[in-house]
């Protein structure tokens, strides 16, 4: 299923991709999030006939895939030619940070860039949506505990994150950084989460490529971790690293976003999202 939530910031409705058609889900469910994510509702959600869910009017805005999200989990430097780019050394764990729930939005919504900021970049990266309640779980078992993925864009103000010092979180927190969706894609539709080929243009210009192949660390090795440091909760994303083609790894000179920038981002299955970039009055 391709699950979808849209409508007006707020006030956002859960619907059901059929082909090109979104259905209202609405008079089956009150919204998408950590507390329908259970394989009991999705399982209903499945038995019911598309046919029968009426097709939503118009050209709606689509949100964020999930409401009300718990935590935002973000792992770094998880593609090891994207470190290569970065000038960064292999993790051997993997690294995490968060990213503050203020910064999420829906996939087509503008990225605002911050007063002051001028190395605004952009990520492309698979995000995994908790569906069961995880602690200690190993990485035979980990994706049972998946609810489904969708695309996240990562956004990124490097020198916030890099210079101002402390963690990685200031150049990742800002409003807007966090676009997410259009879809959540329950996990009996991706059967294998690393072999997922993605994309990211600017301005109709391929900046990333890269498949969830060349992961440093998997998805379920990414959970087994996570769990192991704290309990993951219906409603948690984890958002698992990009592939290179970033910003600040170009040469010679690294290329960031300016106010008028298009980013359009693709992952297999996953959909697509388009932002366009604005500035904070």
């Amino acid at each position: 299923m391709k699950l979808v939530r849209y409508g007006e910031i707020g006030s956002e409705k859960p619907g059901l991709m059929v082909g090109d058609t979104l259905r209202d889900l609405s008079a089956h469910l009150d919204d998408i999030t950590g507390a329908t994510l259970d394989d009991a509702t999705l399982a209903r959600l499945r038995d019911l006939d598309p046919a029968t869910l009426p097709a939503v009017a118009g050209n709606p805005r689509i949100g964020a895939c999930v409401g009300n999200i718990g935590k935002f989990l973000c792992i770094g430097l998880n593609y090891s030619d994207h470190a290569a780019e970065t000038g960064a050394a292999i993790p051997e764990h993997p690294i995490l940070f968060f990213k503050a729930n203020s910064a999420i939005v829906g996939p087509n919504d503008d990225v605002m860039m911050p007063r002051g900021s001028t190395h605004v970049d952009w990520e492309v990266e698979l995000g995994v949506v908790i569906g069961k309640k995880a602690k200690y779980v190993s990485r035979e078992n980990a994706l049972d505990h998946v609810a489904g993925y969708c695309v996240v864009n990562d956004v990124s103000e490097r020198y916030f994150q890099t210079k101002l010092t402390g963690q990685w979180t200031k150049g990742k927190s800002c409003d807007t950084f966090g676009p997410t969706g259009p879809w959540l894609v329950t996990r009996d539709e991706i059967p294998d989460p690393q072999n997922l080929s993605m994309s990211l243009d600017v301005n109709g210009k391929r900046m990333q490529t890269g498949n969830t192949s060349t992961m440093i660390f998997s998805v379920a090795e990414i959970i087994e971790h996570l769990s192991s440091l704290m309990t993951l909760h219906p409603g948690d994303v984890i958002t698992t690293g990009t592939p290179p083609g970033v910003g600040m790894g170009m040469k010679p000179e690294p290329v960031y976003l300016k106010k008028g920038d298009v980013m359009e981002l693709r992952i297999e299955g996953l959909g697509q999202q388009r932002q366009k970039v604005g500035e904070d009055a």
